[in-house]
């Protein structure tokens, strides 16, 4: 299994920053209100092409859901002695893995991030990796449930330095015995975006514990 380290993750760190993103303009209500009023748009399901999180996935995680085809999963260590070691960090989680999208012929990728607690909600941790973010606002929570598992997801704006745009981001999270698991979607603007939400809500829709 190839793994990418944080110390040769500059290009990854600076697609997290001027990729991905989050931020600390979240809900000062704490989300109840944005959760009752957040409103998404029917988006369609990407056909699967496999999945990751199992043993020999590319990602070992402590969830499996469903990969758009062509996307690419591959493990990320953070080496806690490189300079930009706490650049895979945001909030409560940490960067575990990155799933790319060039492949299947979009720029961006799905990364998943965990955190530690078996008693860490899903709210909390997704709430703490938006609000460590300083680029995004007007984040809107909302639970959904798959399967047996309730999920939080999050719709926010990004403001991406590098684009000099503003765009639509999003992510889930699902609490886990292992600790939260944060699965975030970013891209290159807002076109690559809109093309790779299909990918997303294959995953969202097909996570599971195991």
């Amino acid at each position: 299994m190839t793994r990418r380290t944080v110390r040769g993750l500059v290009p990854v760190v600076l697609a997290a920053s001027a990729l991905t993103g989050c931020s600390s303009d979240a809900d000062s209500d704490g989300g109840a209100k944005a959760e009752k009023s957040a409103g998404t748009p029917a988006v369609k399901t990407a056909a699967k092409g496999g999945t990751v999180g199992g043993a020999g996935s590319g990602c070992e995680l402590p969830v499996t859901f469903d990969l758009a085809k062509d996307w690419k999963p591959q493990a990320v260590t953070i080496d806690p002695d490189s300079v930009v070691a706490e650049l895979g960090t945001q909030g409560p989680v940490s960067m575990v893995c990155e799933i790319d999208a060039k492949p299947a012929g979009h720029i961006g990728f799905l990364r998943v991030w965990r955190g530690k607690g078996a008693d860490a909600s899903a709210r909390e941790a997704l709430a703490g990796f938006v609000e460590a973010d300083e680029n995004a606002s007007k984040a809107a929570y909302r639970q959904v449930t798959v399967g047996k598992l309730t999920l939080t997801e999050v719709s926010y704006t990004f403001h991406s330095k590098l684009m000099d745009e503003n765009r639509p981001s999003r992510a889930f999270a699902v609490a886990t015995p292992e600790g939260p698991v944060v699965v975030h979607l970013g891209g290159l603007d807002s076109a690559e975006h809109g093309g790779m939400l299909p990918a997303y809500e294959l995953a969202k829709k097909s996570v599971r514990l195991g």
